[in-house]
């Protein structure tokens, strides 16, 4: 078998952090109707994160944080998301660079995404998203049902 020169497993991963990353503007910009809301879950020492020191201690590899009913501010770029959320009824802003989300899950229409654990290239960069296209507190798994996309099943073996 040839060696792939392509990095097609990278490919795949980048274009669906891409999908996350729409979701999320979409979110930022029209709000989250008709039920949706998002569980995402990420490295929290992943170079980028931004987070409150005691979370950190409580969360010292990986969290899940729920956007719903009680979040502000969200804001999205290229690179990542920030928002405000409320941690035992204090607001706490976060910064979470796509590159360290390890999953993200829609449970009102059954549907979630599983990322590999290393986000980053050989190089030691975070991996490039395409460009976004022009538009006018506990971890909880993915709703029953749920299809989960592993980017797993397309690595060499």
């Amino acid at each position: 078998m040839a060696e792939d020169l392509f990095d097609y497993t990278q490919m795949v991963e980048s274009a669906l952090r891409g999908v996350v990353r729409e979701a999320l503007e979409r979110a930022a910009r029209d709000g989250l109707r008709g039920g949706h809301h998002f569980f995402i879950g990420f490295r929290t020492r992943a170079a980028g994160v931004e987070m409150p020191g005691y979370l950190l201690e409580k969360f010292p590899e990986e969290m899940a944080v729920v956007l719903q009913h009680q979040f502000w501010g969200l804001e999205v770029d290229t690179d990542g998301f920030a928002v405000t959320l409320s941690f035992q009824g204090k607001p706490e802003r976060v910064h979470v660079p796509f590159a360290a989300v390890t999953s993200f899950a829609d449970p009102s229409v059954k549907f979630a995404l599983q990322f590999e654990a290393a986000a980053e290239s050989p190089s030691g960069t975070a991996p490039q998203l395409p460009a976004a296209a022009p538009e006018p507190e506990p971890k909880k798994p993915p709703a029953e049902g749920a299809e989960i996309v592993a980017i797993d099943k397309f690595r060499k073996r």
